[in-house]
Formats: C-alpha cells, structure tokens, sequence
C-alpha cells in the first residue's frame, strides 16, 4: 500500500504547494514572507501593538456600523491578510477573546478570506487550545459559500475529537470524500475515548472504500491497545498490518509504543524481547528507545539498570570517537555501518532529564545532581524542563537559596524562566508560610512580563490559603473569574480544600453545582478533600453520601479515601461501619496501605486492645504491606498507655536493630510513655535514651522539664535546662513557657524574674502563651498595679501588642472586678487602631456582672451591637448569670428571645446558669424543668447545679428525691464534691430532729448521714463548719462525747 503523508508539517507543505501552483503563486509566497516578517515584528512590539490595534479595531466597529463597511476588492486581500495574521497572534499569545473579537471585525467588515486563509484559521484555532470555535468557524465558512476541501474538512473532524464529539465527526466523515488522514483521525479520536475497538473497526471501512492504510493507521490503533493495557492485541494488529513483510513495513515507531505499553503494564520482559527482536526486523533501537527504556526502569525503581543504560550509550559514543576515520574497529567486531548508527544513538536532553527528574521524584538529590553535572559536562544544555525539575528537587528539600540560584543561572545561560519555572519556587514559598518572598517572585515575573495563566494563578489561591490568607486567595479566584480564565478539576479541588479548611462546609454543595455547569468532572483528589472535610467534622452521613456519589461520576473510591472514612468512623465510635469500608475496600481491589493499616492501630489502641493492634500487623505483613516508622510508632504509644512498658521497650529495641531508628515523634512516645507511668525518674529515663543511641533534642528535652515541672521538681528542671547547653542546644519559647508555669505553680515568682531576664539575654520574646499564664499569676496579687507592671514589662521584652494581648489583660482586669482599670485599657487599645471584638466586650459584661453593675452590663452590650459586633454565646450566658444573680428574672426571658432571635442555640452553660438561678430563688417548678430538658438534650449539669437542686429539695426535707438526684448526678458522670455532701448530710441531720417523727425514722435519717460521712471520709474530703455543727446534736447521745468517728472531721478542721 502507498503511504499517504499527513503529519501537521506534511498537510501545511501540501497546502503550501497547492498555493505555490495556483495563479498568483509567486505574489502569495511574497505575500507570506512578509508576513511573516511582520509577526515577528509583531512578538517583540507585542504590547504596544496589540493594545493599539483593539483600540483601533474597537474605534472603527464603534464608528461604522458594520452593515455600512464597506471595502475596496482590491484592498480586500490586504485586509484579510492584515486580519489573519493579527488572530494568528492573538492566538500565540493564547488572548482567545481577542482573536474572536478580531475575527467578528474582519466578518463585520465584510471580508470573506479564501480557501487557504479559512483553512490557516481552522489550524490555528485548533492547535492554539480554542477548540470549541472551530466549528463556529467552519459554519461561518460554510454561509460564505467558500466550499471545503478534504484538508479543511480533517481539521473540524480533529477539533470534534479533541471534544469528544465523535458522532459528529464520524458524520462528517461518511458524508463527504475523505483519505487517509481522516480516517487516522476519526481512529484516533475513538483510541482517545478508549474504544478502540470501534476505532479499529473504520480500518475494515476503509480498505472496502480503497483508502490507503499507512504506518500511521498501524501505530495509532497499536497505542489505543497499549493505553488500554491489551498488549496482545497490539501486537496482533502490528503483525496484521505487517505480516510477511508485506503491507505496511514495521517502523520504530510501533516498536517503541509496544515497548511503552509493556513497561507501563509492567511486563518487562515482554518489552526487553521485543527491544532484541527489533534489529531481526531490520529495526534498529533509536534514541526514543532508550529513553523509553530507561524511564520504565526507573519507574519500576531499577535505578541500577536505568544507569547502566545511560552509561551504555556515553561508552558506545566514546567507542565512536575513537574510532572515527577507522574502516573497522580492532576490538569490538562491529561494523563501520554499525559505527553510523551508534553515532545517532547519543543521549539527548531528554535522556538525561528523565534520568534526573527520577532521581528527584526517589528524593535522591545528590544523585540528581551528578547526572545534571554529568549532562552539562558532555555538552548537552540543560533547558526550562530540566531546570525546573531540579527547582523542584531542591525546593522539596528545603534549599531553597541553591533554587533561588538556579533561577539566576538560568537568566546567564539564556534560559529564560518560565511560569512552570516560577510557580515550583512560589508554591514552596506559600506552603512554608513565606508570602512576602512569594510575592517578589511575583513582581520578577511582571517584570520579566511572564503572563499570570490559569495554573499560576491555582498554584498562589492554593498557596494562599494553605499560608492562612484566605482572603487574599478569594481575590486571586476573583481574578481567575474576572479574566474569564480556563478553571478545571484543579483549581476546583485546591478552591474546595481552601474553603472548607478556612470557613467549613457550606459552599461545598454551591462549588460541585458550579463544577456540573461546566461540564468539570472531578477527580479522586476533589472528593478526597471534601471527604476529609466532612469526616473531620464528624459528618459522617454526609460523606457516606458523596463516596456514593462518586460513582455517579464515573471516579472510584481509592486508598485515601476508604483511610480516611475508615478512619474517621473508628473515631465517632462506629466500628461495624469501619469494618464494612474495610470489607468493602477489599472486595473493591483496593490494596491495603500503611495509612489503613495506622487507622486499625489506633482504633485499637484508643480500646487498649493491643493483643488485637498486633494481629492485625501480623496479618497485614502476609499480604505484603510493612509496617514503617509511623505505625511503629502508634504502636509503641499503645503499649506504653496498656501499661505494657517491657513489651513497648522489646519493640524499641527491635525498631533500633530493624534500622527504622528513632524520630522526634517516636522519642517523644518514649519518653511520655516512661514518665506517665510514674515508675521512673526523669534522670534515670534520661539515661535509658542515652543508652537506646538516641539524640536528645530540644522537644525531648521539653518533655522531661514538662515531667519535673509537674512534680514540682525545679531543681532537677534547671539542670535539664543546663544539660541543653551542653549538647548544643537552645531553649525555646515552649522551654521557658513549662519553666515559666513550673515556676508559678510552686509559689518560686522571684525567679520568674530572673528567668525572664535569662530570656531576654538570650534574644527570646514572650509568647502571648507565656503572657496569659505571667498576666495570671500577677492578679493572684489582687492589685491593678502589680498586673500592668508584668504587662509593660513583658511588652518591653517585644511582646507585640495585638487584639490578643489587649483581650487578655482586659479579661484578668475585669475578672478581677477592676472594670475601670480595664476601661483605660481599652482607650489605649483604640488608640492603637485595634478593635474591641466579642471577647472584649464579653470580658467587660462578664466584669460588670461580676461585681453586680449589671445596667452597665447592658449597656455594654447595647455599644456591642451599635458598633456591629455580634455577640455569641458567652455574651448571653454572662448577662443571664448577672441576671439571675440579682434576681432580675422578668428581664430573662427578654435576653433568651434576642439570643434565639439571633439563631444562637442554648449550650450546657446557659441551662447551668437557668437551673441555679431559678433553684436559688426557689422557683423549684421552673428548675426542675428546665434541668428535664437539658438533660433531654445530651448535656450534663454541673455539679454546682446539681447542688442547687438538691439543696432545694434538702431544705423542704424531700430528703429521698435530693439522694435520687445524687444517684442520677453520679450516673451521669458528675462526681459529689463536699458541698454535695454537706448538704446531703446537713439534710438528713436536721430531717432526724424533727419532733413529730417516729424513733425508728430517726435512726435511719442518722444512719445515712453517718454512711454519707463514711463514703465523704473515703474520698478525702472534709465537711464544712455548718455541717459539723448540724452533726454534733444529731449523732451525739446526751451525756456522751463525739462518737470516735466523728472526732477525725473535727483534727481534719485543725
């Protein structure tokens, strides 16, 4: 059979020739000279240009209405030419809208390009990415009466494909005389829908109708059954095609698709048989070859191989130049014809690229680095790709100067950066917080005028809200929608995961609408976030709901997706559901990972089933997943907190021989797990980490000063602190926080002083942790001034002053009743530009009521809302309890409308602060009430609360309903304190003194007082004053003193 040429170079050659014989040929090829001339003219001047000719195109449609433009034939021609190489520019420069609007001028004045001219248009738009406009083009073509020819015909039948119109193109296919490249094209448009079978059934088509097959026919339907993963099929067609010789001859092209699709199904020795039977074809292996080759080793992880191929082809060139001149070489055997064809084999950029960008994929960076040095050294310039690769290798890990130094070798060698180049380094930068030295990148590519597309613009919105600026990511979505950029699955998925993680849920459903508007289907990754996000929540419907969906778009759940649901439904409690996901998974062909396998480790160890965690590992390695360092990890937290400190100490060791050694996070397990136990001193745990090789850091040493601090044992704190010193290390914030704390707790303020001053030798600032607890510990003085001198003297040490800082001095001052004091605060506080929020004035409600001001409460809270901040619950929870307090009750109701008119909902404090305050005043009705419907709703009363109502009872002598409500308190999980007691014994005391009861009554009422002063005896707490006085009359005889029992009550009071 004939090949028939059709590559995009062959089809425009074609239409060139077509040109170069028609009349006028030599007037046209001086016509596309020039402009060709003109565009390059045109790139250099791009920015003034373009903004002047919209202007003027835009100035003349607005001037002449198009149905009155008219222009001279002679001039006709010029002007298409003009018009046409204009949108060829546009179009470069990816300005779709501008190439329209080009277009919709050159139409609107009346010209009507030729067959050529549409034919270059229909090209251009195809390739350039506007595709959806062929076909506007084409109809537009068609109404002008210019008929099309075959070429013109193959482009829309190109642009309906890369659509996924296939009917359509198929349809233009049959209707109208076509040729090879056609039919290649509809075959190709099928192949890309993976039905290839369809596709190769037009081959049958084709030979009926005489159309030639040709090597491209072959090698498209090949690739089709390679990407489908039916390698057996492929061969067959390559065999059919090829069969005997004869017929279409087997090129390299086929060979390297079949040896592409072997590797990517991971039959690799399908691939290599083939790679050594090509030359009895009288194929030889071309670069492509081995570049295929090395990338399948790679991906495989045979990195060994992959080099050893590399250094197969730089010691064949060495071969080469030595021997070039000579007929044949002395040692090797080869031909002088086989010497030629070594001499193309050489390795390219692509070569070595691939090479590099694997080895920085494994994170093997020095690697990566050898084969750039090897690379340059044998003369092959490195370009944007490889530069980039190596960007992102050192960016990955953290050298982020050495990235910042490539960009500059690139500018030297003429490289130019581009916005792939740029977004690498700005992505890294936003994920580590850096948004100032993202935003230098940015202004570089301004300047260097880098066009700010659809994927720099995903990478900074993304960046943004992982850097906590979720505002300024909004805006960057904003210009995404402004200039009407191209947003995909991408964007969508980093948008969703933004705003879920920034503001919640709520426009997840908005965004999945939006996406099914514009035909963007998500992927894994999309359902993924919003998943997590759901089961983060506790949401677990919600996300059962979308995996179920998922399936509606054609995206199966993956590993991520079940760990995480697995995960989440483990920890709301739902262990049957885990265990249905699970089974599920598996029935699914999900493979197990060690993310699944952490999940089931740490829903064991949250049940102390750690025989279980073990098993479960045990099985997981039968079936081929390892544990690694985290579910080691989890694993050895589990059997500290079971209380199994000699089998976590066995895996220990057994992590230590194993060659997975000890992180940070694992140190910390240890060192917790031996410390919790109360068994082992922090020195002597100290030496057991020296003794394990492990390095102690400063989180390591954090912990053990945490441990010393809460025994109270400063001294030993203080020499762990100077052990720091003499591995080198230095102590941190979170270090002079846990001494700080120490410190206070054990009454030691005077050296809190002294540790501040060692802070601020050693260039510290105080966090506003360490703020809250200093600012604390000076109220316990009771007095203003002793609190603002902590507070000028820790802002003198570069404390900034923010919202924060302000809020929580307010807050102590006002707690403290020292509401004036605060006030003065708060001016400064506006002085310096920073708001009063809702904590701050909630701070000052809380104050007022506090020290009975509550009109000045209210008033307070009147200001909040003239001023626009919306109160929470805190704010209402506070004016109730000032209410009630005072005994404001007709006012109560009037606040609980407000707040459910504001959609609040009442929480556990509010009904605490209603059931006291009405119990108090003796509305018992009321109380009892409303402490039904709290406790209908889930939350469990305080046990202040819980006195209320039982003093209540005790005080009318409902003695058996008060001991009820003690029972249900203790059922509820709220334990007795001595205020219980005192009333519950005061109670039944003053019930066994009333005249009118019968002896045997008495004596029981006395006995349960005396089993309630046991039961209150075992716990260790100690009656009040008032209770003692009850106790005496009661459980004493005439003449008789203290029964012995009771005498301890009395030594307890000493």
């Amino acid at each position: 059979m004939e090949s028939k040429p059709h590559s995009p170079a062959l089809i425009i050659d074609d239409s060139t020739r077509d040109i170069a014989g028609s009349r006028g040929g030599v007037i046209s090829h001086m016509m596309i000279t020039s402009q060709r001339h003109f565009i390059k003219h045109l790139i250099s001047r791009r920015k003034n240009l373009l903004s002047l000719s919209m202007a003027q195109q835009s100035r003349v449609c607005s001037y002449f209405p198009h149905s009155e433009l008219r222009v001279a034939p002679e001039k006709g021609r010029l002007y298409v030419s003009f018009f046409c190489t204009l949108i060829h520019l546009y179009l470069r420069c990816r300005l779709f809208s501008k190439a329209q609007a080009a277009f919709s001028a050159m139409r609107g004045c009346n010209l009507v390009p030729d067959l050529r001219s549409w034919n270059r248009l229909l090209l251009q738009f195809n390739t350039s990415g506007a595709v959806d406009q062929v076909m506007l083009l084409y109809s537009d073509m068609l109404s002008c009466g210019v008929v099309p020819n075959v070429y013109t015909r193959n482009i829309v039948m190109h642009s309906f494909c890369k659509l996924g119109n296939i009917e359509q193109a198929m349809e233009l296919l049959r209707k109208n005389e076509s040729d090879t490249v056609g039919y290649n094209t509809v075959i190709w448009g099928f192949c890309r829908k993976r039905l290839v079978e369809d596709g190769f059934g037009l081959v049958s088509e084709m030979v009926k109708k005489g159309v030639a097959v040709d090597t491209f026919t072959c090698n498209i339907v090949i690739k089709g059954f390679c990407e489908m993963g039916s390698l057996q099929k492929a061969k067959w067609v390559m065999e059919m095609f090829c069969h005997d010789g004869q017929g279409i001859p087997k090129d390299i092209v086929g060979f390297n698709t079949i040896i592409h699709g072997c590797f990517m199904a991971h039959e690799v020795s399908d691939g290599l048989e083939i790679t050594e039977g090509m030359g009895r074809e009288g194929v030889g292996p071309d670069i492509v070859t081995y570049n295929i080759l090395i990338n399948g080793f790679c991906e495989m992880g045979d990195f060994d191989t992959a080099k050893s191929l590399m250094e197969e082809l730089t010691e064949s060139c060495k071969n080469v130049e030595v021997c070039n001149g000579v007929s044949l070489p002395s040692d090797n055997g080869q031909t002088a014809e086989n010497l030629d064809r070594v001499l193309v084999v050489r390795p390219n950029l692509i070569t070595y690229t691939t090479l590099f960008s694997k080895y920085i994929k494994k994170s093997e960076i020095e690697k990566a680095l050898c084969i750039y040095e090897e690379m340059t050294k044998n003369g092959v310039s490195p370009d944007s790709v490889t530069y980039s690769s190596l960007i992102h290798g050192l960016c990955k890990h953290g050298r982020v100067v050495e990235a910042k130094q490539v960009i500059e070798e690139m500018k030297i060698v003429g490289v130019d950066p581009n916005h792939f180049t740029y977004t690498i380094l700005i992505d890294y930068l936003l994920k580590q917080g850096d948004v100032s030295a993202a935003s230098a990148l940015q202004c570089q590519m301004v300047v260097h005028g880098i066009r700010f597309d659809s994927v720099i613009l995903t990478c900074l919105m993304d960046g943004l809200f992982k850097a906590g600026k979720p505002r300024d990511a909004e805006e960057v979505y904003q210009t995404l929608l402004n200039f009407k950029m191209h947003l995909n699955h991408i964007t969508y998925t980093a948008l969703l995961d933004g705003r879920i993680k920034s503001s919640g849920m709520e426009s997840v459903e908005f965004l999945f609408q939006e996406m099914e508007e514009k035909n963007i289907v998500p992927n894994a990754f999309t359902f993924s976030s919003v998943i997590n996000g759901y089961v983060k929540r506790g949401l677990l419907n919600a996300a059962m709901a979308l995996m179920k969906k998922m399936v509606h778009y054609n995206v199966m759940p993956n590993v991520c997706i079940y760990g995480n649901m697995i995960d989440g439904c483990f920890k709301a409690g739902n262990q049957d559901m885990s265990v249905s996901l699970y089974t599920e998974m598996k029935l699914c062909g999900v493979l197990e990972n060690n993310f699944i396998l952490d999940a089931f480790i740490n829903n064991f160890k949250r049940h102390g089933k750690m025989e279980e965690a073990e098993a479960f590992i045990g099985e997981m390695v039968s079936i081929g997943v390892k544990p690694d360092h985290v579910n080691y990890t989890s694993l050895l937290d589990g059997l500290f907190k079971s209380g199994k400190h000699s089998a976590a100490l066995e895996l220990a060791q057994e992590m230590k021989d194993t060659g997975f050694g000890f992180d940070t996070v694992a140190c910390n397990v240890i060192l917790n797990g031996l410390l919790r136990s109360g068994q082992y001193e922090v020195q002597s745990v100290y030496g057991e980490m020296i003794r394990f090789g492990l390095v102690p850091d400063v989180l390591s040493f954090n912990t053990m000063i945490y441990a010393c601090c809460k025994e109270g044992k400063m001294g030993n704190a203080f020499n762990l602190w100077n052990e720091m010193n003499v591995h080198g290390l230095k102590p941190n914030s979170v270090t002079c926080n846990i001494m700080l704390r120490g410190l206070c707790e054990v009454g030691q303020v005077d050296k809190v002083i002294d540790l501040l001053n060692n802070m601020q030798s050693m260039g510290l600032q105080p966090t506003q942790s360490i703020y809250k607890v200093l600012i604390g510990v000076a109220s316990k003085d009771r007095k203003a001034e002793t609190i603002l001198r902590m507070h000028e003297r820790l802002i003198s040490m570069g404390l900034k002053l923010d919202q924060t800082v302000y809020n929580t001095l307010i807050s102590v001052l006002c707690r403290q009743g020292m509401t004036a004091c605060a006030k003065s605060q708060l001016l400064k506080m506006r002085e310096q530009g920073i708001f009063a929020d809702t904590i701050t004035y909630n701070s000052f409600i809380y104050g007022y009521c506090k020290i009975s001001f509550i009109d000045k409460a209210l008033e307070t809270y009147s200001i909040m809302l003239v001023e626009g901040v919306s109160p929470n619950i805190a704010t209402y929870n506070y004016l109730l309890e000032g209410l009630t307090a005072s005994r404001r009750f007709q006012e109560v109701d009037g606040v609980l409308n407000e707040m459910r008119l504001r959609g609040l909902v009442r929480n556990s404090n509010t009904y605490d602060t209603l059931v006291s305050g009405y119990g108090k005043q003796g509305n018992k009705k009321e109380a009892i009430r409303l402490y039904c419907e709290m406790i209908t709703k889930g939350f469990v009363p305080r046990v202040s609360t819980y006195n209320v109502l039982i003093g209540e009872f005790a005080k009318i002598g409902k003695m058996k309903q008060a001991q009820e409500l003690m029972h249900e308190m203790q059922a509820r999980g709220a334990k007795p304190n001595a205020s219980t007691y005192d009333i519950l014994v005061s109670g039944w005391c003053t019930l066994s003194k009333q005249a009118e009861l019968d002896r045997y009554f008495k004596v029981s009422c006395q006995a349960e007082a005396k089993r309630l002063l046991d039961e209150m005896n075992e716990k260790g707490l100690t009656p009040n004053e008032s209770t003692l006085c009850c106790i005496n009359p009661a459980l004493r005889k005439p003449g008789k003193q203290n029964p012995w029992h009771l005498n301890k009550y009395y030594q307890g009071k000493v």
